[in-house]
């Protein structure tokens, strides 16, 4: 039979106590407790409440992880208003230029990106880039003009893509890649025109899951950096207005709408197919891009009706556990 100090190349060790920076996979006997313990990955898979933001918002562009995201504009009083997040609490920022709500975001919280929008209409295709204090207008606009719109990527490697135009009042499938100087159509758009859908991953690998099209659906597409492909599966429960974060190979979708549900149910990606999680958010609501992180470490913030809430997700996650015969 082979041993642990065959396979790992060490002993497990008797320690009084758990080590305070453990490596992946060691397993030791903790003597004190009488348990034997490993650092393993371990599954949580659910919300908990973070910090709440000092003025309830909606139609909010987000950004950023879960310890440093931005949360930009609102449909709601004061517009301009931007607050950061530490991981904790919401803190006052720069003000936006001009008033952009419903709009897309991308980036770092010191290194991002808003476009598009739409509140009070007309839409705009205005372009305002944070440093983490600032916003500046950039010269660069949008080339379609719309609002509620998809979006991935970096300050200087954004992807925009569907949502609304005002002239006339349709579902746009327009794609555009933006280097840090100027935003470029792309002559593939997307197989079905939607608004407000998830929508997560980098410019040459974005996700679009769900939407109006008019119709509340659950569709599912796949950006190459080229073309969209239509995936087999969509989402389990269809529905518009759900955020998102995470890659192309491991993503999240939660909230949303469907008349006349408003939903908290999460859904977890793994390139291929959708899987329901069994607990959602404890405030269900509309997301919009009020939304930032990975699989393993999303933040869902703000949200329709207008909301301070803000919730933290823990997926699959490195954890000191009690090693069981079960």
């Amino acid at each position: 039979m082979t041993t642990f100090k065959e396979i790992r190349g060490t002993d497990i060790l008797a320690l009084s106590s758990d080590p305070s920076n453990p490596e992946i996979g060691q397993i030791w006997y903790n003597s004190s407790s009488g348990t034997l313990k490993g650092y393993i990955f371990a599954t949580v898979n659910a919300w908990a409440s973070g910090g709440a933001l000092n003025n309830a918002r909606q139609a909010t562009a987000g950004f950023g992880t879960q310890t440093a995201a931005v949360a930009a504009g609102t449909a709601a009083s004061p517009y301009l208003y931007t607050e950061l997040y530490n991981g904790t609490s919401w803190t006052a920022s720069g003000s936006l230029t001009a008033q952009q709500s419903y709009a897309a975001g991308a980036g770092s919280q010191t290194a991002g990106l808003i476009f598009g929008g739409g509140y009070p209409l007309p839409n705009v295709n205005r372009t305002q880039s944070f440093n983490g204090s600032t916003w500046t207008n950039v010269p660069a606009t949008l080339n379609t003009v719309r609002r509620v719109l998809g979006s991935a990527g970096t300050q200087t490697a954004a992807l925009a893509f569907g949502g609304y135009r005002d002239s006339p009042g349709v579902e746009s499938g327009a794609t555009e890649s933006y280097n840090g100087t100027a935003w470029t159509s792309s002559p593939n758009s997307m197989n079905t025109g939607r608004y407000s859908f998830a929508s997560f991953g980098t410019q040459t690998a974005a996700v679009a899951a769900g939407g109006n099209t008019p119709a509340y659906v659950g569709t599912t597409e796949l950006w190459n950096g080229t073309s969209w492909t239509n995936n087999p599966t969509g989402l389990n429960t269809p529905r518009a207005y759900a955020g998102g974060a995470g890659t192309q190979t491991a993503g999240l979708a939660f909230g949303g709408y469907n008349p006349p549900t408003t939903y908290g149910s999460t859904e977890l990606w793994n390139g291929t197919v959708w899987t329901s999680n069994p607990t959602g958010l404890a405030t269900a609501r509309f997301i919009y891009n009020g939304n930032a992180g990975t699989q393993t470490a999303a933040l869902a913030f703000a949200g329709e009706p207008p909301t301070t809430a803000t919730e933290e997700w823990t997926g699959q996650q490195l954890a000191i556990k009690t090693i069981t015969v079960s």
